[in-house]
């Protein structure tokens, strides 16, 4: 969840250090901090905050060689003195990216042995652990690695020693990191994004590995000590693509994305003429055959999509699906099916829990592994038998918006070619879902063109501090992602019910200061949702109701009728949510809190 780089360079570094935290900071924002080398002393800079406030504190610093870091607060208070990297005895200094289980045992033994620590934190014993090695044999490489034997828990680290210049070694297990590699520089960061605008030449490293880095080099070793090579990638982003260009936040630039994104994630199926299984991989053919069930393992707004997917590969695939929130599943006990294709969705691919949570199952005996997710090199997407990649591009924004509408894209792929599979699917409904799938990011734009409309209406939020968020069906989970996109980036108070459940007790909470929104598409359930929403009118609540075409739903006191462009069937609840993004972001702005990076949030929580 926090953000690495590091750089070596016959140039200084701090403005490549600043410029990569600047592009991390989505993923940790409550301090930064950066070292370099210079004269053969360490000079640390710190600041409790942004990114901005370092940049202010290193405007007279320079140096050749330099780790830095953007920290989201695990152990210890957001400060300066918690604040990365941190130093040991003036010789070795550490960014650190995860937690560390045992840190309590060992911050023990360090003490024993004379060790002063200055923080709360638990990366502090990685400093003064590496350093106790140094001592022993002047050798980074070896320090780091004896000290690593002894960590308990995910890492992603990077460690300079102030008497060793030419060297810097980083190392990562349960937490991402990757090597950019320039012309006489090199660089380490946790994500592509940090590296883009000095380098396109990326080499991921993998679960375990301990890298060397020097101008000209670089040297990865397994989890075993054996010297290996990782393949080297070329980037296909874009510096552009992770800038702000002509938009105010980065979320409000990847709700218009959209469109795109979604073009992109279906242009492989919008350019054929019939869906195939070699789009969820090379086994997916026969592996599809096999299996009977589907277990769904994703947290947050993945979550969500998974609870849409259900609806989906029920009602149109015919296989029983079950949902899981993947940081609860390993810590019950599940029984396996051998016929169940487990399916684990992620933007980053490195979210721990879900990770976790695949390891489990596949400890369990699930052989059938499938990674839906956004990025191509992540540790799900390895760990998975098969995968699909969503092609929406660098998401910044902290409140997921073009990562989730292109997973459900993905999953609806993934529905029709197991209802072919299971021949389930006539020659006619697959031309239907094709022609759907090619006009959604028209259909998708439609709804952003809405925006004007959905900024109006935001103002009669401003002064709210709860809301109710109902929907049925199909669109119960839309409702639990609007009133999660809400509370993330508003702070308003927002619940989601399926709108049968009101009666059962939200209705309780129903007055003139409770705005309830109401998901009403045009389906089989619309007569029962017109039901419910009549309960809310009859305590006096002010209804909100975003309602496809053809709903026959209309204004009137008390009901604000938000008209959607048109009626998409199963894909509804994709320009819902969207529909829903954009309330959310127009109110945020309402209240004037951080778009981008909501308090205490940060976009990749890539620790348990």
């Amino acid at each position: 969840m926090c953000g690495i780089v590091g750089a070596i360079a016959q140039r200084n570094v701090i403005p490549i250090l600043l410029q990569g935290l600047q592009r991390l900071e989505y993923r940790g924002y409550d301090s930064a901090g950066l070292v370099v080398i210079k004269n053969s002393t360490f000079e640390r800079l710190r600041s409790t905050g942004r990114v901005t406030e370092l940049t202010k504190k290193s405007a007279h610093s320079s140096g050749k060689i330099g780790i830095a870091h953007t920290r989201w607060a695990t152990h210890g208070v957001p400060s300066e003195r918690n604040a990365h990297p941190h130093i040991s005895c003036d010789s070795v200094a550490v960014v650190h990216n995860g937690i560390i289980e045992n840190y309590e045992e060992l911050r023990a033994q360090l003490t024993a042995r004379g060790y002063l620590f200055s923080s709360d934190t638990d990366s502090e014993v990685i400093a003064h652990l590496i350093h106790s090695y140094y001592l022993q044999n002047n050798d980074l490489l070896a320090a780091t690695r004896a000290a690593l034997v002894e960590l308990i828990g995910a890492y992603a680290i990077c460690v300079l020693a102030v008497n060793n210049p030419q060297h810097l070694v980083c190392a990562r297990r349960g937490s991402p990191l990757l090597l950019g590699l320039g012309e006489n520089e090199n660089f380490v960061a946790s994500d592509v994004s940090a590296v883009l605008a000095v380098t396109k030449n990326i080499v991921y490293l993998a679960e375990g590995d301990v890298a060397e880095i020097n101008l000209h080099s670089y040297r990865i070793f397994d989890e075993g000590g054996k010297q290996v090579q990782r393949a080297m990638h070329v980037s296909e982003l874009s510096n552009d693509s992770v800038e702000l260009g002509e938009y105010s936040h980065y979320m409000q630039k990847e709700i218009f994305e959209q469109p795109q994104a979604l073009a992109d994630t279906l242009e492989a199926v919008c350019n054929s003429q019939a869906l195939i299984p070699g789009l969820f991989g090379a086994d997916a053919a026969v592996d599809f055959k096999n299996i009977g069930s589907i277990l769904i393992l994703a947290c947050g707004t993945s979550h969500h999509a998974g609870m849409v997917a259900r609806y989906w590969l029920e009602d149109i695939a015919g296989i029983p699906c079950t949902v899981e929130i993947a940081s609860e599943y390993r810590y019950r006990k599940s029984v396996a099916n051998d016929k169940t294709l487990v399916v684990t969705i992620s933007q980053s691919g490195e979210t721990a829990d879900t990770i976790a949570a695949l390891n489990h199952a596949m400890l369990l005996g699930h052989v059938y592994t499938l990674a839906i997710c956004n990025v191509p090199e992540s540790a799900l997407v390895r760990l998975s038998r098969l995968r699909f990649l969503t092609r929406a591009g660098p998401e910044i924004g902290v409140a997921s918006t073009k990562a989730f509408t292109t997973q459900l894209a993905a999953l609806f792929l993934l529905t029709l070619v197991l209802t072919k599979q299971h021949q389930r699917l006539s020659a006619e409904e697959e031309r239907e879902h094709l022609h759907q799938l090619r006009h959604l990011p028209s259909a998708v734009q439609l709804v952003l063109n809405m925006a004007p409309e959905i900024a109006l209406l935001s103002e009669k939020f401003a002064s709210k501090h709860h809301t109710l968020f109902l929907g049925r069906g199909l669109h119960y989970p839309i409702a639990l992602e609007g009133a999660l996109k809400l509370k993330e980036i508003s702070y308003i108070h927002a619940e989601a019910y399926p709108a049968g459940e009101l009666k059962h007790g939200p209705l309780a909470l129903v007055d003139k200061y409770m705005p309830v929104i109401a998901v009403a598409p045009n389906d089989t359930l619309l007569e029962k949702l017109k039901s419910n929403l009549q309960e809310v009118r009859a305590r006096g609540g002010e209804l909100f109701v975003f309602a496809d075409a053809g709903t026959r739903l209309q204004s009137s006191e008390g009901v604000t009728l938000i008209q959607m462009p048109e009626h998409a069937g199963y894909l509804s609840p994709i320009l819902h949510t969207v529909a829903l993004q954009l309330l959310a972001y127009y109110v945020a702005l309402q209240k004037g809190t951080d778009v981008d990076k909501p308090r205490n949030l940060a976009k990749s929580v890539t620790v348990e």
